[in-house]
């Protein structure tokens, strides 16, 4: 896939989760969220079958199959074939969105052989809109204000104060195993793929992850990170890889 063809469907995928944005910002502003419960006890809003709704109508233009959160289960025999895949959460971090604190994210990729070349991370409250695609580099838009962010520098793990994207309140053991290693690290928080995009801005340094992830939570803002010449890989050092037979996450570590 050339650079033309990748800036376009960059394009599509952008458009999509800004329109998908709307429509969660319009039933985060009402009274009704419709909360339910799905069989792994994670919530579910009208707003994450709103966005994929909307999402959909986007890359289904594209012919690229498309795996999503909300949509049907695909399995593995069907979709291990795929050359190019698209994988998407419309709503990551519901849990954040029913608390009303604005950091939740729709999260947009688009996958080549396992390894994720594009990627879109909107943060609808925030109106932030990261998009990332190889070769093309990384853009923030803030609004109307677009900016190019840098590739970023290696993060020095022997330095004081390095900033670590964790949770202040519910650190499990691994975590804490992690800090216990470095020299008076700093915890900084946020909830769903902001957490990378953290990093992206230069906010953060490491964001190590002890606990489950699927592959649509990591995909997109793994893209951005590439792009800007990091790297989410797993315990054993090797990059996570997407459309899996298991699309559950191992432990992860991301960083510049």
């Amino acid at each position: 896939m050339g650079k033309d063809e990748l800036s376009r469907l960059s394009k599509i995928a952008k458009e999509a989760s800004l329109l998908a944005g709307l429509k969660i910002m319009d039933i985060y502003n009402s009274d009704d969220f419709e909360v339910a419960l799905k069989g792994d006890n994670s919530p579910l809003t009208k707003a994450d079958k709103a966005a994929h709704n909307v999402i959909m109508s986007f890359l289904n233009s594209t012919g690229i199959p498309v795996l999503s959160e909300e949509g049907r289960d695909i399995t593995y025999d069907e979709r291990k074939g795929w050359e190019y895949l698209w994988i998407v959460d419309p709503l990551d971090g519901t849990k954040e969105f029913i608390k009303r604190n604005g950091e939740f994210t729709v999260n947009i990729a688009l996958i080549r052989r396992n390894e994720p070349i594009l990627g879109v991370v909107y943060a609808p409250v925030l109106d932030k809109l990261y998009t990332g695609a190889k070769g093309l580099g990384v853009t923030l838009a803030i609004g109307s204000n677009i900016s190019k962010l840098a590739r970023g520098k290696e993060s020095d793990f022997l330095k004081p104060s390095l900033r670590v994207v964790a949770s202040r309140s519910h650190l499990n053991i691994d975590t804490q195993a992690f800090l216990n290693q470095l020299v008076e690290p700093e915890i900084v928080s946020m909830g769903s793929s902001l957490k990378f995009m953290m990093i992206a801005e230069g906010m953060a340094d490491v964001y190590p992850r002890f606990a489950p992830t699927m592959e649509w939570d990591t995909a997109a803002a793994h893209a951005i990170l590439l792009e800007l010449g990091g790297r989410v890989t797993n315990p054993s050092g090797e990059p996570l890889v997407y459309n899996k037979v298991n699309l559950l996450n191992p432990h992860f570590r991301a960083e510049l």
